[in-house]
């Protein structure tokens, strides 16, 4: 009976998740209005986002490069690049906490999938990560950044950090509408994890001690992304360490929503 019980559970969940898909024109038209709600009636709209970053990212590409004494076209390009995904990742961590919340009257007038809603979030930051990377393109072209054949490895890259988006945006968004201490606690790991991952600094730096990035998930997401961007290689141990996150997510992630998705409702 716990067999078949189990069983039952599990194709809720992959059912919730069929149902989000298939309504892929209802997220996408939301996650398109939130963008358009946040800049209504402003003069560039979205692309706000664009020029905030390019001054951001400007900013701090000189100022570190003349602290660590690196020459600015050889940083500017590797802090873009680390600093606009670090931005896509963090803020789509944060944002899963109140992923459920932020939708309470949708899930209590309405049957919808509940997967959906992740699935709103995660092409609202996608976009935003679409805007920001008009920034990546210009400083490619000013400081002449490699690209060839070994930059197509980015589009796995970036499918797969799709994809650990939406389970985090569903068991963080459980946990979120569970236990609200969830949203600060993410946020204050956050803030150690930017001084602890390779955004503002070289991996070069830890010479001699690499088990320290090799122990940081957020080195390799990144990893999978920018090395292929600035001409390089992704290596195999930011591959296995991916793909290792990507199956254990998505396993917590259907065991969270077939067991609390009826209960999700009375937390909120």
């Amino acid at each position: 009976m716990t067999i078949l019980t189990a069983v039952h559970h599990r194709n809720v969940a992959l059912q919730d998740l069929r149902d989000a898909v298939s309504r892929w024109q209802l997220w996408g038209l939301l996650g398109w209005q939130d963008i358009l709600q946040r800049y209504r009636r402003s003069i560039l709209g979205p692309f706000w986002i664009t020029a905030s970053m390019g001054v951001l990212v400007t900013a701090l590409g000189l100022l570190y490069a003349n602290l660590f004494k690196i020459e600015v076209g050889a940083f500017l390009p590797f802090i873009a690049v680390g600093f606009i995904f670090w931005t896509y990742i963090s803020t789509t961590l944060n944002e899963g906490c109140s992923v459920f919340i932020s939708a309470e009257g949708i899930i209590k007038q309405l049957d919808m999938p509940l997967s959906l809603h992740a699935f709103r979030a995660v092409w609202r930051n996608l976009i935003i990560l679409a805007h920001n990377l008009i920034v990546l393109v210009v400083v490619a072209v000013i400081f002449s950044v490699d690209i060839g054949l070994q930059t197509l490895a980015v589009i796995p890259g970036l499918a797969l950090l799709a994809l650990n988006s939406l389970w985090m945006m569903i068991v963080l968004g459980f946990a979120g509408a569970r236990f609200r201490d969830i949203a600060p606690i993410v946020g204050s790991i956050l803030q150690l994890a930017f001084f602890l991952t390779p955004i503002i600094w070289k991996p070069e730096l830890l010479q001699g001690r690499t088990f320290i990035l090799n122990a940081n998930p957020f080195y390799h997401f990144i990893e999978l992304v920018r090395a292929p961007l600035l001409g390089g290689s992704v290596g195999l141990i930011s591959w296995g360490v991916v793909l290792g996150i990507t199956l254990l997510g998505w396993a917590a992630a259907l065991a969270v929503l077939s067991r609390y998705g009826r209960r999700l409702a009375y937390w909120l």
